[in-house]
């Protein structure tokens, strides 16, 4: 399935097909100095950006699936071409999975997977989908975050999950979030975001060999970059500040 959207193009990243990748850079040597200020401001505020026709269009298709489907949905978000939607899917045979990404590229060459009648493919913003999601309470199992732009410069915080205004749309959809990625400080700094709703999740620990969900992960293992693993188990509408707490 794919939906058309106005959304722009996420920022360019390595060709997954290259046999060789460089590390992450940065000049941010540890977990960013404002972090948790973002995070609690984001926390206390309303992200009221404006949804645009297309995504409403994009989530209306996806939520008549879910409707129809009548049980638990899993969420693989930006899900580049798809490998790792239909991998989850053959895992959780009564589950449906929704893989979601911006690129036009990318989803045209995931909707050539054939997906099964348990995994969508969907060009949308995630920025959107997860707070119509939200909305519409959907029975969210599972989410996957696999290895998203770290987007490496300090500057770039916000752009950044952890540090989007999203991310508390991000925490209420609920589920169990498994996220990966080969730079030791995003996951660090995930964690941390997700603490501040008073949420534990396992510490960000070395992802064990085995068969690669995405070719970004099976690239990044040949390059013989370290690979993190973070899980977390999110309650649905989680919305307290461990710091709003008296």
């Amino acid at each position: 399935m794919s939906c058309s959207t106005e959304a722009h193009e996420p920022a360019p990243r390595p060709d997954a097909a290259a046999t060789c990748s460089a590390p992450v850079v940065s000049n941010q040597p540890d977990t960013h100095d404002a972090l948790l200020e973002v995070v609690d401001k984001h926390a206390r505020s309303h992200y009221s950006r404006p949804v645009s026709a297309h995504q409403r269009a994009c989530f209306a298709r996806l939520d008549q699936r879910v409707r129809e489907h009548g049980g638990p949905v899993i969420l693989d978000s930006g899900c580049g071409v798809g490998e790792s939607t239909v991998a989850i899917a053959a895992c959780f045979p009564d589950h449906l999975v929704i893989g979601i990404d911006k690129s036009a590229t990318r989803i045209d060459q995931a909707l050539k997977r054939a997906p099964s009648s348990r995994a969508m493919i969907a060009r949308g913003d995630c920025i959107d989908i997860w707070r119509l999601a939200v909305e519409a309470h959907w029975p969210v199992t599972h989410h996957y975050l696999l290895y998203p732009n770290p987007w490496p410069k300090a500057k770039h915080l916000k752009r950044r999950w952890h540090g989007h205004p999203v991310f508390p749309a991000l925490i209420r959809l609920g589920g169990r979030l498994e996220l990966r990625t080969n730079w030791l400080i995003y996951a660090r700094e995930f964690e941390l975001a997700v603490s501040r709703f008073d949420i534990a999740t396992t510490p960000a620990a070395i992802l064990a060999p085995g068969t690669a969900l995405t070719p970004f992960e099976r690239k990044y293992r040949a390059s013989g970059h370290p690979l993190y693993r973070l899980t977390c188990s999110l309650p649905a509408a989680t919305r307290t500040l461990t710091g709003d707490r008296g």
